[in-house]
């Protein structure tokens, strides 16, 4: 299951990934983690030290190796380097699983020890002064976008990405990439601001958005978010000693969480589980077609000299089913 927490900068939302990505973890279930957040916090509200974060390679760094792996034999894709963000798969790609090791594991991903396990992190990398007026966070996070085009999940195993703050991921269709996305809100007009946009945004593509709301205090905090975004509240999180500990890198036994608080992760579990059922890879693959072909008119043609209509390849759907070249 691919799993996105989104939220306005500040309200939490990767304490409450990382608690999320803990709790899976917990349960015994595998889990791919992904900071694509402009700050790159996952890791230390994972329990590394910040040197250890810091040291993560980069996918946007290793582009390259990503684009030559996921291409494989694929006639429609001319060279790794005619590849942007949004290309689709296609027969011959070679796609990725969670379960399973690939070279994109190998070069990006490292393991994080959590109780009772341990998840796989992988970073797109932080937002430097060297990237301003130059590139935009679109091109780091554009690594995390092909790594999700080109992945084959199933039941039971989960992709949890900590996005970038704000509604900054309309920039591509990695919006659409998630089988469930929740919205991380405090109680406030501008805690609400971003679920609006994104409610308005995604509107047209069967994305399921649920809010979570954070830092409660008080019931008018829960009375406030539920008249403004109705049923879409699913759960309230409010304070927490273990997630203060956490903080001062002193975090008890996961066991130990307030009851309140692991009731609220399993709701969060229960409603990613339930979209499964509601899986629909021909949209899937027809939204991704829709944003390559949008992002090649725009730039994709020009910046890669190439008809980029081209490495769409009709005859092909992603599906679990899909087998993999080697």
């Amino acid at each position: 299951m691919k799993i996105a927490f989104v939220g306005k900068g500040g309200s939490g939302k990767t304490t409450l990934s990382s608690l999320f990505i803990r709790h899976l973890v917990a349960s015994g279930a595998p889990v791919v983690a992904i900071d694509a957040d402009i700050n790159q916090h996952l890791g230390p509200a994972l329990g590394l030290e910040e040197a250890a974060a810091a040291a993560l390679p980069a996918m946007g760094e290793r582009l390259s190796l990503i684009k030559d792996h996921l291409r494989g034999s694929n006639p429609r894709i001319s060279s790794a380097a005619t590849m942007i963000k949004t290309t689709p798969p296609g027969e011959g790609s070679r796609l990725v699983r969670v379960r399973e090791p690939n070279p994109v594991y190998d070069a990006c991903a490292r393991p994080v020890e959590l109780d009772g396990g341990a998840a796989r992190l992988m970073v797109t990398g932080p937002f430097t002064d060297a990237d301003l007026g130059v590139a935009c966070y679109h091109s780091k996070t554009g690594a995390v976008e092909l790594f999700l085009n080109h992945l084959v999940d199933g039941p039971d195993e989960y992709v949890v990405v900590d996005m970038t703050a704000g509604s900054d991921s309309f920039a591509s269709g990695m919006f659409t990439r998630f089988d469930m996305t929740f919205l991380v809100a405090e109680p406030t007009r501008k805690g609400v601001s971003v679920y609006r946009q994104y409610k308005e945004y995604a509107r047209d593509f069967g994305v399921a958005l649920k809010v979570v709301g954070n830092k409660i205090q008080a019931p008018d905090d829960i009375d406030f978010l539920r008249a403004e975004v109705g049923d879409d509240l699913l759960v309230t999180v409010g304070h927490s000693d273990w997630v203060r500990a956490m903080e001062k890198g002193r975090p008890p036994r996961f066991e130990l969480l307030e009851e309140d608080n692991s009731r609220a992760l399993r709701t969060l579990r229960a409603a990613a589980d339930a979209t499964y059922e509601l899986r629909d890879w021909e949209r899937y693959t027809r939204q991704m077609v829709h944003f390559h072909l949008k992002n090649a008119e725009a730039w994709g043609n020009e910046r890669t000299g190439v008809d980029l209509a081209a490495q769409v390849d009709p005859g092909f759907m992603l599906g679990e089913s899909v087998a993999t070249p080697v």
